[in-house]
């Protein structure tokens, strides 16, 4: 019986979800980090040469008869120039007193040696302005020179948008890489898992064998659960089959002692009424005698199909020897075998094995053809290695085709005859240890088939 075992989502997707997702916070990351550290490069870039031409202006001043005199050199303002010819602004104060320049400029209040640097708006656009000032000293006069040189930012607006789309374009194609080893990370990882589910899937039902290949270390508990699972299941399935043949032997030998005594007591009975009652006895004796046997025979098959170990042999001899050692009982009900089919078979198997699933399947030709028939045995190699028993019965209920090689399944037909359900199912379990199956079919001219196809 399969349990439908509810889904609570799928750990490949999340496991790709996660990883996208870090991505792209990563990818996040990784553009404003390169975006402020270019801004602060270009920014630092723009302050030195503000700062080299507000310093080359200051070094211009002079004072001469106590008034300044300041010549700007031309290098001050070819030093600023730009590809976007960003506008420069100045404004030159001497101890709070405007001298040059644009007044409305905002300056700094200038203490000690070190520049200020601001960002502000001025005439409706954002510029960079440095002040620096510089103190004179005369004959008899001490003045200070101070100095606002602004530009504004236009050529580093547009350097700023150049490695914003260069760093937008770098994450972007860091996510996809990322999604893509995302992806095959998945894959890999999920593969384990896959190869595990298959590996478990291609076992054959007796199969419980241990897991001994390699495994991650994060799918070692798991392999050990199912190695540890499979060895109580093996051990189960070993304490019961040992159970059922020596339930089976304890049963078979006290009911041919009792089978004995009670076709003795037969031949001593006189009234029809008793003689009647013996023989149903008798009969129930066998029914449960061949039970005993065909368990024993499928615990036996059970166990040598699960520890299969093939020997090569010639099918033709192996069933041409048991098909003698059937024709006595052949003989009793006027029954003939016949052996057809190739001279010989060569074939890998356990002898064992197909020799008893033929005999089930020669027991129950035997059981149920009528007086005087034949039954054939035709052993071929081509198309395919076959061991096909055909009689001349009623043939298989055709409801029942599908259902016969079950376990203990009888067809509606099989009503007086002795039987116990088991002789199907053992020839299907040896042929499926052989990597065959086993055909049932029945014949035009009436009879059934039963080809045991290796």
């Amino acid at each position: 019986m399969t349990v439908n075992i509810a889904a609570s989502g799928s750990l490949r997707n999340r496991l790709v979800l996660t990883l996208i997702g870090g991505a792209a916070i990563l990818a996040l990351v990784l553009f404003f980090a390169i975006r402020n550290y270019a801004t602060q490069v270009a920014q630092q870039g723009q302050d030195n040469i503000l700062s080299a031409s507000v310093s080359s202006i200051l070094d211009a001043a002079t004072l001469r008869d106590g008034a300044v005199e300041l010549d700007i050199p031309y290098a001050s303002f070819s030093m600023l120039s730009t590809a976007s010819d960003d506008r420069v602004f100045y404004a030159i104060y001497q101890d709070d007193v405007f001298l040059s320049g644009y007044e409305d400029l905002v300056i700094a209040s200038v203490s000690g040696r070190e520049k200020i640097f601001q960002t502000a708006k001025y005439k409706g656009t954002q510029v960079r302005v440095v002040s620096d000032s510089r103190t004179l000293i005369g004959k008899d006069k001490r003045t200070q020179v101070r100095v606002s040189l602004a530009q504004t930012q236009d050529a580093l607006s547009g350097t700023l948008k150049l490695i914003s789309l260069n760093a937008a374009v770098l994450g972007a194609g860091f996510f996809a890489l990322t999604t893509l080893l995302s992806f095959w990370a998945t894959s890999s990882t999920i593969g384990q898992l896959k190869r595990l589910t298959t590996s478990v899937t291609r076992r054959g039902p007796q199969d419980l064998s241990p897991f001994e290949k390699p495994v991650p270390v994060e799918m070692q508990p798991l392999v050990t659960s199912l190695n540890s699972l499979m060895g109580r299941l093996d051990h189960s399935l070993k304490q019961s089959e040992d159970f059922i043949a020596e339930a089976a032997h304890r049963v078979r030998t006290p009911l041919a002692t009792v089978r004995s005594y009670a076709e003795a007591t037969l031949q001593r009975v006189d009234k029809e009424e008793n003689r009647q009652a013996m023989r149903s006895m008798v009969r129930a004796i066998d029914e449960s005698s061949r039970a005993a046997g065909q368990l024993l025979d499928h615990a036996m098959i059970t166990f040598r199909a699960d520890h299969l170990k093939r020997d090569d042999i010639d099918l033709v001899a192996l069933v041409d020897d048991l098909v003698e050692r059937l024709r006595a009982i052949a003989q009793m009900k006027d029954l003939e075998l016949r052996l057809l089919g190739d001279d010989h078979v060569p074939y890998s198997g356990d002898p064992i094995l197909l020799q008893n699933a033929v005999r089930n399947l020669l027991d129950n030709a035997l059981k149920y053809s009528p007086s005087e028939g034949v039954v054939d045995i035709n052993v071929t190699a081509k198309p395919r290695v076959q061991i096909c028993v055909c009689d001349g019965g009623k043939g298989f209920p055709k409801e029942d085709l599908d259902e016969l090689a079950t376990r203990f399944k009888r067809g509606t037909n099989a009503q007086g005859t002795i039987g116990s359900g088991l002789g199907l199912t053992i020839a299907k379990d040896v042929a499926v240890a052989h990597g065959g199956t086993l055909h049932l079919s029945n014949r035009e001219e009436g009879g059934a088939c039963a080809s045991l196809l290796l």
